[in-house]
């Protein structure tokens, strides 16, 4: 009972004091929000956010904040959604080394294996191509974290979007690299302790592409969705045999202004894509659907105006309801619920 009652309160509340989506008339969209308001921000900028739902159903949510990108001050800033609210966001890791040198950290991403705790992976160093992993763990639905370690200097963890954990238990955490040009890789583990690095998967020469998104298909066949750079559309890679070997990397029809875009993958079997359908800039935000991962179709806009709505995450959770959150003009964080039904 307790868990339909704060399901009934997230509606309520949402629907009573929400920010509005654009095109709010927009069925789809069941409720929308922001996770913090504007005059009571805990830091002066925020980005990159990610969602996850616990194993006792629960939301959590966290981003980078701090006094702007690459500031040493940014840290991870989390909340979770309780009693019908998001909790009052509090800072869970920092770039502190020393009395005497903190470095920014970068690029969270929560998930929920199967079995075991939640996990938090983040980034940790002073530009993109300098940086290193690290992670944490909860075991209390992200009320508190421990074990944070750093990972092994041969993987990253997962670089901006969800890990995805197939049939056969093998978590696939989609990466990426910035030290060498722009490449993208799949890091492949059961425990978050022992990987297999498959890739690199592209020539940066040709074709520089990051942040991957993974989605899953039929008889183990897997497409990846990558941001690229000077291209302006997104690209895309197809993996046969469960992402233990991808083809060649090409071009889809849908443009992408050199910023992040996530993807899932419903349990009808349908593609659900967020991303900034522009070919310069970041907005409008929309959702694009798809059967097959080669015909997309937008069906749906989050933002509009002006300013940055931009680095979108998205999940389906247990009652089938979807959930995305994105940046919101880097001065909070918007979370939407939607109904994959009216798509």
């Amino acid at each position: 009972m307790r868990r339909h009652r704060t399901l009934a309160s997230l509606i309520l509340a949402l629907s009573c004091g929400a920010a509005a989506v654009a095109g709010n008339d927009q069925a789809a969209v069941v409720q929308a929000e922001l996770i913090y308001p504007l005059d009571n921000r805990p830091t002066p900028s925020c980005h990159a956010s990610t969602i996850a739902q616990t194993t006792q159903g629960g939301l959590v949510a966290a981003w980078f904040g701090g006094k702007e990108e690459g500031a040493a001050d940014v840290g991870i800033w989390l909340s979770r959604w309780e009693e019908g609210h998001w909790t009052k966001p509090v800072e869970v890791a920092n770039g502190v080394m020393s009395p005497q040198k903190r470095f920014p950290c970068w690029n969270p991403v929560l998930f929920q294996p199967r079995q075991g705790p939640l996990v938090l992976c983040y980034k940790v160093g002073p530009t993109p191509d300098g940086w290193w992993g690290e992670m944490l763990v909860s075991e209390d639905d992200g009320k508190t974290w421990k074990n944070h370690r750093r990972l092994a200097p041969t993987v990253m963890g997962p670089i901006k979007n969800k890990p995805v954990q197939l049939d056969d238990g093998r978590i696939l955490c989609p990466s990426s690299s910035e030290h060498a040009g722009w490449q993208v890789h799949v890091e492949v583990t059961r425990d978050f302790k022992t990987w297999e690095v498959v890739g690199p998967l592209n020539d940066p020469t040709t074709l520089g592409v990051i942040q991957p998104t993974i989605l899953t298909y039929p008889d183990g066949k897997l497409q990846m969705l990558c941001r690229t750079r000077g291209k302006g559309f997104i690209a895309q890679s197809w993996s046969p045999d469960g992402g233990r070997t991808w083809g060649e990397m090409t071009l889809l029809s849908l443009p992408n202004p050199n910023s992040g875009l996530d993807a899932v993958t419903l349990r009808d079997g349908r593609q659900l894509l967020v991303f900034n359908n522009t070919p310069k800039g970041r907005t409008p935000l929309n959702l694009a659907i798809s059967r097959d991962g080669r015909d997309w179709q937008v069906v749906l806009t989050l933002e509009n105006q002006p300013g940055e709505y931009s680095y979108p995450a998205i999940i389906q959770t247990a009652d089938g309801r979807v959930h995305t959150t994105y940046t919101h003009r880097r001065q909070t964080i918007k979370h939407v619920v939607l109904d994959p039904a009216q798509l």
